[in-house]
């Protein structure tokens, strides 16, 4: 017989009894099995991870320490030194699913002035470990109010879980100069539990957890859908130079990805029959976040050419290309994405994809196998600068036409 409690699941037979529960459990009480749907991962193997947004202060450095697949963050002693990295997507949570972060690093020695921080946050709202003037702390930020607020932060000694003092369940001591792996796992929903804790010895160890539901009179943050972040900075002189080392990080849903939206489209609405194209690329549509959402999930799903001449030509879908003239407006049918018709050139730019064709339309799908390309969901940096995904076409030998649309998904 199986029977469901709160958080557990016992089993019984034959009079035994065995139980599940903890974190062999998600945020939602289900079983935790192995099949967790990455939405997010990273590690700096060969090079700093590219799909994190760098930004430093005074002499404040990032800089790759090959051998250890790690990125050292490091602060001299002067006053404003800092780094921070943040990713530049934010990761799409799905209503009644737990959603599972988890970021390993090493801190430096507590020192006065000095502030550490390693989570799943933003500069408005989110979670994070926190090592500065309060001593080690887990911080709910969040800007219900209008306003960011780190209000609810929680010293090491209030923690309602294992302290991890040495008195706790584990027995173990918390010492952040040495390598740790911190998970969070999230029920938002907009009110639910956050647990926090590290994952020590092949062990979930839960040293804090945030509840909501039936205490806040608002949802406890505006959003889930967020960033993973470090950062370390100097609130003041500090006895000595610091570094803080970023590791690998990793973003889950638990229980799966339901992979199901409304194709939106990004679409050249003149029939252009002109000879416009040469054998050099040029834009016919370009999306972009609006400064209005940076925080939203959208994600390219196909492009489409129809040529109006019989040549032969390449397709190709550019990132952050630098466009001539462009004009931003809102896509028609999807206010979280805005679309640039008007750059007849552009220089630069990344080349995610590419497809030739003799002269007749096509679609060209943009997912892959399992679902979303994640790896080509529109990113923000930490100066609030949007990724730009250009649909770019030329003729591979004369001049030629056509018209193109870039369809999209939006998963915020």
């Amino acid at each position: 017989m199986i029977t469901s409690y709160p958080n557990q699941v016992r089993i019984s037979s034959t009079g035994n009894t065995v139980s599940f529960g903890g974190t062999n459990t998600d945020a939602f009480g289900r079983l935790r099995v192995s099949q967790p749907y990455t939405l997010f991962d990273s590690q700096n193997r060969y090079g700093i991870d590219a799909q994190f947004s760098t930004s430093t202060t005074g002499s404040g450095a990032a800089t790759h320490l090959s051998n250890e697949s790690s990125v050292s963050m490091a602060v001299t002693t002067a006053s404003g030194d800092g780094v921070v990295r943040q990713t530049f997507r934010v990761f799409p949570y799905q209503p009644g699913k737990s959603l599972l972060v988890l970021a390993t690093f090493k801190m430096d020695t507590a020192k006065t002035n000095l502030r550490q921080r390693v989570g799943y946050f933003n500069a408005d709202n989110g979670v994070f470990l926190e090592q500065g003037a309060n001593g080690i702390t887990f911080v709910l930020r969040t800007s219900t109010s209008g306003s960011a607020s780190d209000a609810r932060y929680v010293a090491k000694a209030d923690w309602n879980g294992d302290k991890l003092d040495g008195t706790g369940t584990s027995g173990i001591t918390l010492d952040l100069t040495k390598t740790q792996i911190l998970f969070m796992d999230f029920e938002w929903l907009g009110v639910g539990s956050v647990r926090c804790g590290f994952v020590i010895n092949g062990s979930f160890i839960v040293a804090h957890t945030f509840h909501n539901s039936n205490i806040q009179t608002s949802v406890y943050m505006t959003t889930a859908i967020l960033p993973v972040r470090y950062e370390i900075t100097n609130t003041g002189s500090v006895a000595s130079s610091s570094a803080m080392k970023q590791i690998c990080s990793s973003v889950m849903s638990e229980g799966g990805y339901e992979a199901v939206s409304q194709e939106h489209s990004a679409r050249m609405i003149s029939t252009t029959t002109g000879t416009f194209l040469t054998t050099t690329f040029k834009p016919l549509v370009s999306i972009r976040l609006p400064s209005t959402a940076l925080g939203a999930v959208v994600l390219p799903y196909n492009l489409n050419f129809l040529p109006t001449t019989s040549d032969n030509y390449e397709l190709a879908l550019f990132k952050n290309t630098t466009l001539t003239t462009p004009t931003w407006t809102a896509v028609s049918s999807n206010s979280n994405v805005e679309q640039d018709l008007a750059s007849t050139s552009m220089i630069g730019g990344t080349i995610c994809y590419s497809e030739f064709t003799t002269g007749k339309s096509g679609r060209v799908p943009l997912a892959t196998g399992s679902g979303y390309n994640w790896d080509l969901q529109l990113g923000v940096s930490l100066t609030t600068v949007s990724d730009i995904y250009t649909l770019a076409a030329r003729t591979l030998s004369s001049t030629g036409g056509g018209i193109g649309s870039l369809s999209f998904y939006d998963l915020t």
